[in-house]
């Protein structure tokens, strides 16, 4: 026989479908496309191309450069999405820093204010201190004047010896 000859069974494991189908496949084809020997059919190579496109066989170097090609197309608009979405992240995260470098100049301009207000609170304090120290001292001065005056007063009074002497 011709190896170009292919069996029911070969040609079933070769396109990796059941003989069943295959058989069913030869039973459509003229007969002048099968060969039979010994009660084995034989396949010529016309009737294995017809069985190949009635069961819409696509060889595997096909599906391979299809599958390449859609792998391709599928990865570069992947690659299309990815970079748009970086991008947009992107574009997300510097509004972010900008966002945080205004608020980092509000709290420094707030820390400055803080610092201000804490300064006058202490000259505050420290105008109040003198503020008490000055009024004590003042109420002291009061109190000794009050007594000196209490004590002139007494010299200025005549007593009642006096009194009866003019």
């Amino acid at each position: 026989m011709s190896e170009n000859l292919k069996t029911i069974k070969e040609l079933a494991d070769e396109l990796g479908v059941s003989k069943k189908k295959i058989h069913y496949q030869v039973s459509k084809l003229d007969s002048n496309l099968i060969q039979r020997l010994d009660g084995t059919i034989y396949l010529n190579n016309a009737a294995i191309k017809v069985i190949k496109g009635n069961i819409g066989y696509v060889p595997k170097t096909k599906l391979d450069s299809v599958g390449v090609q859609n792998r391709q197309y599928l990865d570069t608009k992947l690659d299309t999405v990815n970079t748009s979405l970086i991008d947009e992240k992107n574009e997300r995260i510097n509004y972010l820093k900008e966002q945080i470098k205004n608020k980092d100049n509000q709290i420094s301009v707030k820390d400055e204010q803080i610092k201000s207000l804490v300064d006058v609170q202490k000259q505050t304090q420290n105008l109040l201190d003198q503020q008490q120290r000055l009024a004590l001292q003042d109420k002291k001065l009061l109190d000794e004047y009050k007594s000196e005056i209490n004590d002139l007063k007494a010299l200025k009074m005549p007593t009642q010896e006096t009194e009866f002497k003019h």
